[in-house]
């Protein structure tokens, strides 16, 4: 039985390469997915925490597709669920029993070890405090996940993914010298670099102030645009979430409301109006 411990705790990161290398050829040929497949796909997923003597069923029969290139946000109370499912969805936690396809791979029965390697390339994530190698520059945090992959020119790609967060002039900079928003830039292009299929977020802005935590959702929302991955966030900020394609509101381990975020159903609703009158206009 797996210990109840926070599914976000930074033991569960392991090293940067197990969360977002880049996987082999001959394991990108093997699972990459095909562009009908969902990003996520799972079935009767639950997870049960504690002792034997005492299980604590954390979620209970999650049903959940999420589509390629999909925004999405999860909304819930502190003890929803909502970070065990992001858990369990991105790999750093195994479910108790149901079905689990992320990125093409089969996530259903895979140890822990098999879940790590599952997790190269095809998954990033991003959490709220950071989690950065205080010991590395903000280059070399970037790069060490590629590096440990075998992958080629790291330090350039590190460098380009850094300039494409805005800070092309802190590359040499450790954690300490930088500010919040900064660490959390670093965060992102250590997650995006390695080009992975899915994005997690983990309250990307809940160490931030308003301001800079608009401006890393927006240099989130941009950056996954640009590389077409899936984006999950878990956020307690309504504002953000309604920013999201698609909403989902999680109460008691249970995916409790599905629904358009308010920026997508005003964005349909407007384009609705606007096929309305252009049939309109080619009917009179």
């Amino acid at each position: 039985m797996t210990s109840q411990t926070s599914p976000f705790a930074p033991r569960s990161l392991g090293t940067p390469a197990e969360v977002s290398a880049p996987p082999s050829a001959s394991d990108t040929a093997a699972t990459a997915p095909a562009a009908s497949l969902p990003a996520i796909s799972a079935r009767g997923l639950t997870l049960t925490l504690g002792s034997r003597a005492a299980p604590v069923d954390i979620l209970k029969g999650i049903d959940l597709d999420i589509a390629r290139g999909e925004v999405v946000a999860l909304l819930g109370p502190s003890g929803s669920g909502k970070s065990s499912l992001m858990a369990v969805l991105s790999g750093l936690e195994r479910a108790s029993g149901g079905d689990l396809t992320v990125a093409g791979q089969d996530f259903t029965h895979l140890d822990e070890d098999g879940l790590a390697q599952a997790r190269r390339g095809r998954i990033g994530i991003v959490l709220q405090a950071f989690h950065l190698l205080p010991t590395m520059t903000a280059t070399e945090n970037v790069a060490t996940p590629m590096e440990l992959a075998g992958s080629a020119d790291t330090a350039a790609r590190a460098r380009a993914e850094l300039e494409a967060v805005g800070l092309g002039h802190r590359v040499d900079h450790y954690p300490t010298q930088l500010s919040g928003g900064e660490q959390q830039r670093v965060a992102i292009a250590r997650a995006i670099a390695p080009r992975p299929d899915l994005i997690f977020a983990d309250e990307p802005t809940g160490n931030l102030d308003v301001q800079t935590g608009k401006e890393i959702v927006e240099l989130l929302f941009a950056r996954r645009a640009e590389t077409g991955a899936t984006l999950l966030i878990i956020t307690h900020d309504r504002a953000l979430a309604e920013k999201c394609e698609r909403v989902l509101t999680m109460a008691d381990g249970r995916i409790v409301s599905d629904r358009p975020g308010e920026d997508q159903a005003r964005n349909d609703q407007d384009h609705n109006d606007q096929d309305r009158e252009a049939q309109a206009g080619a009917a009179s």
